[in-house]
């Protein structure tokens, strides 16, 4: 599971070539990412570009009700496992209507055990600076207010026996792994058909990831603050 990372900034994603912002004013989020955070999303754009917009972490499901149900679904769902997406009551409306999406990020966090205790590890690319997870979003309304709220989760998949990701999380407990894509990979994923996306989703090799003890940098000041 990742409930931590950095996210990319606007300099990295807009220097990008074929991504345009859609947001109302200059692109802005919270220098780390955590669940409930505003985040940059990348999405299909029109004519064949990709849309840089922000969504929440923790996917909002369009059957929720209010703004209650809506804040305590999204405690569970900012990562959606790969082998139950397409059932999964929260996820499986969006998976149909393939609505992928990439969050792109410098690195993330992980816990390692192997001290006994957790300490807090950054997972990044061995070669670039820059790559992204493939997720899904939704577009949720609040009834009370008609407020837009656009949100997103992160895909996983099994990482028993990857020679780091393995090392992650408490001995006992299975290992998992975001999807990570290069940038030139992210609009494959985001035009990708259901059977196409099916074979995206899979382990990072060992040779393209970097990990290192971490100290924390930003503790989380509120979640779900919508």
């Amino acid at each position: 599971m990742c409930t931590n990372y950095t996210p990319a900034t606007p300099t990295h994603l807009l220097a990008l070539d074929g991504i345009d912002w859609a947001g109302p004013a200059q692109p802005d989020w919270p220098p780390e990412t955590f669940p409930g955070y505003a985040a940059p999303i990348v999405l299909p754009g029109p004519h064949g570009r990709l849309s840089l917009q922000t969504g929440s972490y923790g996917l909002i499901p369009r059957w929720c009700k209010d703004i209650r149900q809506a804040s305590t679904v999204a405690r569970k769902t900012y990562n959606a496992r790969s082998e139950t997406v397409a059932e999964k009551p929260s996820y499986r409306q969006p998976w149909r209507e393939r609505r992928w999406a990439v969050a792109p990020m410098l690195d993330c966090f992980e816990p390692c055990w192997e001290t006994g205790r957790a300490v807090r590890w950054r997972i990044r690319l061995a070669e670039a600076p820059l790559f992204g997870a493939a997720g899904l979003h939704e577009r949720w309304i609040d009834p009370q207010t008609g407020e837009l709220r656009r949100s997103f989760t992160l895909l996983t998949v099994n990482a028993d026996g990857h020679a780091l990701m393995g090392r992650m999380h408490r001995p006992e407990d299975e290992k998992r792994m975001l999807v990570l894509l290069r940038p030139h990979e992210w609009s494959h994923w985001l035009h990708a058909t259901t059977d196409q996306a099916l074979t995206s989703l899979r382990l990072a090799p060992m040779a393209m990831l970097l990990g290192e003890p971490a100290p924390v940098r930003h503790e989380p000041q509120q979640t779900f603050g919508f």
